[in-house]
């Protein structure tokens, strides 16, 4: 089966959460012997869990982190502080605990996956699922292909199809690639230019062709990534500004954009929060990179978006417009902008702490207490 194919049958298995279920969770939360809504967004994401998973009674015991590796061209730019042999270190670094995300990932029981979608090197330990070594400089041509943007989301759908079948009942997202800030930057001035135009009541084009709203969205979405001197951040921007130029990335074709400016990480993610959806996986969203990925899939996959749980907001710029267009609070909010998956891990235990509460406290009636009317819903 070719792999666009493949893709559009997925998403023709993502169905909506179920409503009941949601519906009922929040009831049992309401029954509980504490004030109405106490808990926050421990009782609603606890509550999309059950929507998600279509049971009153979710699970988040069996859980494992996707982090997708891949290397980005734009990095002959000096868009980053270091080279790309530091995607193959860290991505190794993973199997020996010499990561952040990996010592939490152990603190709360979270099986690693760690794929090499792109890397420039091969390395011995990790999953390989090579789509090619690298992406290409979006600076002077495409970053892909466009069949190796699908092949890309064809391997992070069928690696949240094999979890799923092997019992894994939530998975969390992360990265590793440098440079991929300067992917996520470029697709999301893309696909959110119009909402960022219209904030800037912006939008017209210059006589050399380039928009200047585009500019703006640039500016308003690119960050320093992993600690960018001021001089490093303007050569960042420039390559995003340069690339968007050359390419002309559609933005009503989300798999356009991707090709054009993304990366094989984001490709993969994207697959993961797509495949996890038509599997009814709850997937974790991590921080500006893990939720570029996530803005691609719900444009790529609208109904996908209801099965993302977002774990905190990212310092980089471009993540609070994020959250905001897919309408999605974060549970955290710790200034964390490490990505590696680090902050979606981070959620597990406070969800580990809605299951134990949902499960284990008394009802009103159980105490002996009256209810509390509830005066806010």
């Amino acid at each position: 089966m070719s792999d666009k194919l493949y893709v559009e049958q997925t998403i023709n298995k993502i169905k909506p959460i179920d409503e009941a279920s949601r519906a009922a969770c929040m009831n049992y939360w309401n029954r509980m012997g504490k004030p109405l809504h106490s808990l926050g967004k421990m009782e609603t994401l606890w509550a999309q869990l059950a929507g998600i998973q279509q049971t009153v009674h979710p699970l988040v015991a069996k859980r494992a982190l996707v982090v997708m590796c891949a290397d980005n061209g734009v990095v002959a730019e000096g868009v980053t502080q270091t080279g790309q042999e530091v995607t193959a270190i860290v991505a190794e670094n993973f199997f020996d605990d010499l990561t952040c995300t990996s010592l939490i990932c152990k603190k709360n029981n979270c099986d690693q996956f760690i794929v090499d979608i792109g890397m420039v090197s091969d390395t011995p330990r990790t999953i390989r699922r090579k789509i090619a070594y690298g992406t290409k400089n979006m600076v002077n041509e495409p970053a892909m292909t466009r069949a190796e943007a699908l092949a890309s989301l064809r391997v992070g759908i069928e690696l949240a199809e094999q979890l799923k079948n092997e019992g894994y009942q939530i998975l969390a997202t992360g990265e590793m690639g440098i440079g991929n800030t300067t992917t996520s930057s470029a697709v999301t001035a893309v696909l959110l230019g119009d909402m960022i135009s219209q904030r800037f009541r912006m939008g017209h084009v210059t006589s050399t062709g380039f928009n200047v709203g585009m500019d703006m969205c640039i500016e308003t979405v690119t960050g320093r990534g992993a600690g960018l001197s001021d001089e490093g951040l303007e050569r960042k921007k420039d390559a995003i500004r340069r690339a968007i130029a050359i390419n002309q990335p559609d933005p009503a074709d989300p798999i356009d954009v991707l090709s054009k400016v993304g990366g094989f990480d984001l490709a993969g993610l994207a697959g993961v929060f797509i495949g996890g959806a038509a599997a009814g996986l709850p997937v974790v969203v991590d921080g500006f990179i893990s939720l570029a990925a996530a803005l691609l899939a719900a444009r790529i996959a609208p109904e996908c978006a209801a099965y993302m749980i977002p774990s905190h907001q990212s310092k980089e710029p471009g993540a609070k417009l994020i959250l905001e267009a897919l309408h999605m609070e974060p549970g955290l909010c710790m200034d964390m902008c490490l990505g590696e998956g680090s902050g979606a891990v981070a959620l597990l235990p406070f969800l580990d702490m809605a299951a134990e509460i949902y499960e284990h406290m008394g009802t009103f009636d159980d105490i002996h207490v009256e209810a509390y009317e509830d005066f806010l819903s």
